[in-house]
């Protein structure tokens, strides 16, 4: 998991000594939602490195900044994460990109030195956090209105043929015979997750939670003082990403974009009283979010099945939510930057004498 890749090289008793606003200004999150599509016009050819951002597109152009937590299925509005407060940077608009790219971006990630396998399917979704355990520090960049957030295609940069494939199957063979990638013990960052356990909400001295509610204008009601989310673009706060993963539906919402109005191949999530979304799930069933409003059952591009080479379990027509944790204490530049799990590539080979020079932004 990409624990691996934010807590690298950090002991429990050196993290345990770190100030909140230390952490959020060093740790980060993007956060993009796309509707998958089979039409190679929305290809895009990498996905690993952060959110797109294209302003004549509107990708990355009305973003949500606020500090929260790790999330996922296992933590709740009951079991709390611990992991926390990190900033989260999220496009509050849902965009259209093509079956293709995900799965070149699933490509990439098992071209990785570490093994990230464990993330080439969507992740489980956590359910909407209260209003009293998300931030009040929500910082909106742009102005754009719900009435203009009208989805754009990505540019098309040549959709991955049979020559390609060719090209992908003979660089799988070399990974493999390669001194690179072939020695585990050589990986820097493995095993380096932090044991900190899921708590109850009500017990903690909670940090703020994530993924939160990031309609314009919503403000938590987690009060959280002086603490402020990073705001610069993370590559500029020397950050790298050093993982990416997805999730089944959105873990945030955002009205009008992606919320209980949207739709897929199998529907959508209900929103009760305060959005909450926890449900009995089926054995092996992945706990899923909230849809975006593109999903047309008679237009092709929604249902035409698309043959997945990389990427498990995906759907065209569906909608994820795709993270990418970054951290300025990452193994930035190095064969060991990207990490399943995550944890380990945040936290890389920082030694405290490092990490306590680190300005709040």
């Amino acid at each position: 998991p990409f624990y691996d890749g934010v807590f690298c090289g950090l002991d429990m008793k050196t993290f345990s000594t770190l100030k909140p606003q230390d952490i959020a200004s060093a740790v980060g999150v993007h956060g993009q939602i796309f509707t998958v599509v089979n039409d190679d016009s929305y290809f895009y050819s990498d996905m690993m490195r952060g959110m797109i951002i294209d302003k004549d597109r509107g990708m990355g152009q009305d973003v949500t900044q606020y500090t929260g937590s790790t999330t996922g299925d296992s933590r709740s509005n009951e079991m709390c994460s611990t992991y926390a407060p990190v900033t989260w940077q999220v496009d509050r608009k849902c965009h259209m990109i093509s079956a293709s790219s995900f799965d070149k971006m699933c490509y990439d990630m098992k071209m990785q030195r570490d093994d990230m396998s464990d993330d080439l399917h969507a992740h489980g979704s956590r359910e909407l956090v209260k209003d009293e355990y998300a931030a009040n520090n929500h910082i909106y960049v742009g102005d754009r209105k719900l009435a203009e957030t009208t989805s754009d295609p990505c540019p098309t940069e040549g959709a991955p043929d049979s020559a390609l494939q060719e090209q992908e199957t003979a660089l799988f063979a070399l990974k493999a015979g390669s001194s690179f990638y072939n020695i585990p013990e050589a990986n820097t960052c493995a095993g380096s997750k932090l044991p900190l356990d899921n708590f109850a909400c009500t017990e903690l001295e909670v940090q703020p939670q994530a993924g939160a509610n990031i309609t314009k204008g919503y403000v938590g009601e987690h009060d959280v003082g002086e603490l402020t989310p990073q705001t610069q673009q993370y590559w500029q706060s020397s950050m790298c990403p050093v993982n990416v993963h997805w999730h089944l539906g959105t873990e945030h919402y955002s009205v009008g974009e992606f919320d209980e109005g949207g739709d897929g191949p199998h529907g959508n999530v209900a929103r009760p009283d305060w959005a909450d979304r926890e449900r009995a799930l089926a054995e092996g069933e992945v706990q899923d979010g909230f849809r975006c409003h593109h999903y047309d059952e008679t237009d092709p591009k929604f249902t035409t099945p698309y043959e997945w080479k990389h990427c498990v379990g995906m759907e065209v027509g569906e909608t994820y939510e795709v993270h990418w944790p970054h951290s300025a204490a990452g193994a930035c530049g190095t064969v060991d930057q990207f990490q399943t799990p995550f944890y380990d590539g945040v936290f890389c080979n920082l030694p405290m004498e490092a990490f306590s020079t680190l300005k709040p932004q």
